[in-house]
């Protein structure tokens, strides 16, 4: 990706050269997902390059660093190419060492930047920092496939992708950045590197090709293996060819009014889809989070009112939130009938959120909540916030079963910013929002002085937190009537008690 100004490439650029082609890794380690207030199965995902190494940040200078400076959503996207044999310099992979390799250029996470995020409101910087890592994160995966991946078919469909980023960039970024390909590049990822494991689905590469070729119009023919008599092309739909066998694909392939065509339906008001057809639009299928089947048309109708309703009311009570989710949220799907969430957020899915149908108001605020989850993931992706490890200890105001420092962590991230969009909605004269907000800023206070107080912050995750403190005090200037604080903390000490009692062994960690 090349920044707007002629500055370098960014995390993993094009393999095109004079001399071969360079490629400059941002280095991975693959991680469990954190464990945290948003429900979903942990899924292993390499780091993009992060190099804070627990230190945090002093008056302006850089909090962290990480592969990839900042660049502007419309910049090119400069894709990796697979490692040539005989080649030096950089960490070698299987088909032999990067060409031309030099040190990743870093992400630069200010004291002001890391405040900003950290007070939940949304900021020019803190939107642009989530968007890069997001990017960043996603080439250091499909360098890890490409690399991983044996000769053949999967070069000759990489080399169609780089034939549409010359033509139009802005499509095959939008390609890769979908939400489901980074599901797909994690499941391929782990099926590379587990011999006795299924296969990896690296036909799908060949779908992401041909999604970009078609997004970016260019001529082109290749084949395709559909997968039960489907192929799904990520932010366009389906493909369900009128005969078995491998399908040979071109650039008339892709005709919305043709009925071997299901396009993505595309919600009112924004970018936004509701992805109820891609098969990598949630990772795994157990758990308390399924997505629900296809819609029916009368189901699109419906999400279309929902939707709509939802974008209504945040843009009357919190524009700048409403201009966030704009940003940041790139697919909604839907969640099965039963799913005891009313939402999700999965870290391989950056930029979807898992809902249930709900009644604009909860939906406005299920997206606030959903997408700060998708924020601290990303920050944390590049800068730590503490060492702890997953042991579910701590009382957690919002959830019956004891939390790991990251859930008690994103859980009070998440409450402090609808804490804040209620806030603003009462002054709107929002029915109940009062209640709502006296609610969420008394559980998030009830957290943060553990969470101030924790050993096992680095000093990143102290400012972190102390910009938390910051925004929830904030609140004071424009209290609830009545006695409304005064009750919802009342409410929230009787549920601490009762918590202690069904777990007395970890009193220590919800103290009155």
């Amino acid at each position: 990706m090349r920044p707007a100004g002629g500055a370098d490439p960014v995390g993993l650029p094009d393999r095109r050269s004079s001399g071969g082609g360079s490629v400059r890794p941002a280095e991975a380690a693959g991680r469990p997902a954190p464990d945290r207030d948003s429900a979903g199965p942990a899924v292993p995902a390499p780091r993009a390059g992060a190099t804070a190494g627990g230190q945090g940040p002093g008056a302006g200078t850089a909090a962290g660093t990480a592969a990839g400076p900042h660049a502007g959503p419309d910049a090119a996207a400069h894709l990796p190419g697979p490692r040539r044999a005989g080649s030096a310099g950089g960490a070698g992979g299987a088909g032999g060492a990067a060409v031309g390799c030099a040190p990743p250029a870093p992400f630069e996470v200010t004291r002001a930047t890391l405040w900003a995020i950290a007070s939940t409101e949304p900021s020019p910087d803190g939107i642009r920092l989530v968007q890069d890592v997001r990017w960043s994160k996603r080439l250091v995966l499909l360098r890890g496939v490409l690399d991983a991946a044996p000769p053949g078919e999967a070069q000759s469909h990489w080399a169609l992708l780089e034939e549409a980023e010359r033509q139009h960039p802005g499509a095959v970024r939008d390609v890769l950045l979908y939400p489901s390909t980074g599901v797909w590049a994690e499941e391929t990822l782990r099926r590379l590197h587990d011999p006795d494991g299924p296969p990896a689905d690296l036909g799908h590469l060949g779908a992401l090709a041909v999604a970009a070729a078609l997004r970016a119009g260019i001529p082109f023919k290749t084949t395709l293996r559909p997968v039960h008599g489907r192929i799904a092309l990520p932010t366009l739909g389906l493909l369900r060819p009128p005969r078995p066998g491998p399908f040979t694909a071109g650039e008339r392939s892709w005709d919305p009014g043709d009925p071997v065509v299901l396009p993505l339906h595309t919600l009112p008001g924004g970018r936004a889809v509701l992805d109820d057809l891609d098969p990598y639009r949630a990772p795994g299928r157990e758990g308390s989070v399924r997505p629900a089947r296809r819609l029916t048309p009368k189901g699109h109708k419906r999400w279309d009112t929902q939707w709509a309703g939802a974008l209504t009311l945040l843009e009357r009570y919190d524009t700048a939130r409403a201009g966030e989710i704009g940003a940041l949220l790139r697919s909604v799907v839907p969640l099965a009938g039963g799913s005891r969430s009313a939402g999700a957020t999965l870290p391989a899915a950056a930029g979807s959120v898992l809902v249930r149908g709900q009644a604009p108001p909860a939906l406005a605020a299920t997206l606030v909540h959903e997408v700060q989850h998708g924020k601290l993931g990303a920050l944390t992706d590049v800068l730590p916030l503490h060492t702890a490890d997953r042991s579910h200890r701590y009382w957690a105001p919002w959830r019956s079963d004891p939390r790991p420092l990251e859930g008690l962590l994103h859980g009070a991230y998440a409450h402090l910013a609808l804490a804040g969009y209620w806030q603003r909605a009462a002054l709107y004269g929002a029915r109940a929002a009062w209640a709502g907000h006296a609610r969420c800023r008394a559980q998030v206070a009830a957290v943060l002085p553990l969470l101030g107080q924790e050993p096992q912050l680095t000093r990143a995750g102290v400012e972190f937190v102390a910009g938390m403190v910051a925004a929830e005090q904030a609140m004071d200037d424009l209290p609830p009537p009545g006695d409304q604080h005064a009750t919802a903390r009342r409410a929230l000490d009787r549920e601490r008690r009762a918590w202690c009692a069904a777990h007395p062994e970890l009193a220590a960690h919800a103290p009155g």
